[in-house]
């Protein structure tokens, strides 16, 4: 059987260009998720449009993901996805942000069987589209998703991503393996695990522990180190050169592409790279790593993480 590692949404990281650059500097990754797209009063944001425009120079095989509360969200939705040429959609049963959870969107409707039931009946309405969930275990309760299984098992789904932590935890604490063991083994979909993954180590547990899994979806652990799914595939460690020179690159054409992309300036392009600085090199020297972060122009930030990337790696 052959594993496949899929590139988490996050908000605010994994944008078009991030994902693209990705691709075409380390690979490894299945499939790239765009970060969620919703409504907002009635209307989408222009800057989630920009998002998943389809253009024939992709280099990743991405899906749109959706949140919503209601039926007519998730018709106007998916409605937009496949009018732009996707026919893959991902539902968002995870998110833990209070904004979407106050809305009964993300795991806020997890709590809400009916309003679930509700809400995953619109499926029904787009046969030629396919349908992934990613969800977490509950909202404050374990047994959201285990009593969500039924449900889940008779729709028509290509797989289920479950994170094992509860909405209200966000990202804190450990990640609940009884939950997740007991929801592995009632779905009867493709199950895939999300949650604390840093290293090729935690694949390959995971993997042992639960072998009837499609894979593994990793986020902020691709974020820290980018190569990681491409050694896991491939089999073999990246040496430390083979590491900094892709680091290079993928630095420079993220810049390249921020800068085409981006109609704000300066600023915004520095604000926008100096996220990615957020989870990206966790284990680099905290004097380089604060020269970064503290830059207030493009000049001196490049600069900056030239220092940072010459001293790899930081022994």
């Amino acid at each position: 059987m052959e594993y496949e590692i899929h590139f988490a949404p996050l908000q605010g990281y994994t944008d078009t260009v991030y994902r693209e650059t990705h691709a075409r500097v380390f690979g490894g990754v299945e499939t790239y998720y765009t970060p969620f797209v919703r409504l907002e009063k009635g209307a989408f944001r222009n800057k989630e449009l920009r998002d998943i425009a389809v253009s024939d120079f992709s280099l990743s095989k991405v899906v749109p993901q959706l949140i919503a509360s209601v039926p007519e969200e998730f018709r106007t939705i998916a409605t937009l996805f496949y009018e732009k040429g996707y026919r893959r959609a991902d539902i968002n049963l995870g998110c833990p942000f209070p904004m979407q959870v106050r809305q009964h969107r993300g795991a806020g409707i997890l709590p809400f069987k009916k309003e679930v039931t509700t809400l995953l009946d619109v499926i029904s309405e787009f046969p030629d589209m396919r349908f992934s969930i990613k969800l977490r275990l509950g909202w404050e309760r374990v047994d959201d998703a285990i009593e969500l299984i039924p449900l889940l098992n008779q729709l028509p789904l290509e797989h289920i991503t479950l994170h094992p932590r509860l909405g209200i935890r966000q990202y804190k604490g450990k990640v609940d393996m009884d939950g997740f063991t007991a929801f592995y083994h009632l779905c009867k979909h493709p199950l895939f695990y999300n949650g604390d993954i840093e290293n090729k180590k935690d694949i390959q547990t995971l993997l042992t522990r639960f072998p009837l899994l499609k894979g593994v979806m990793v986020g902020r652990g691709l974020l820290a180190h980018p190569w990681l799914a491409a050694e896991y595939i491939e089999g073999k460690n990246l040496t430390d050169i083979e590491k900094k020179d892709k680091l290079v690159t993928f630095h420079s054409l993220l810049l390249e592409g921020y800068q085409s992309r981006l109609e704000g300036g300066e600023h915004q392009i520095l604000d926008k790279l100096k996220t990615c600085w957020d989870y990206l090199l966790p284990e680099a020297d905290k004097k380089l790593r604060k020269k970064v972060i503290k830059s207030n122009n493009l000049a001196s930030y490049t600069q900056a993480v030239t220092d940072l990337f010459q001293a790899y790696p930081f022994i």
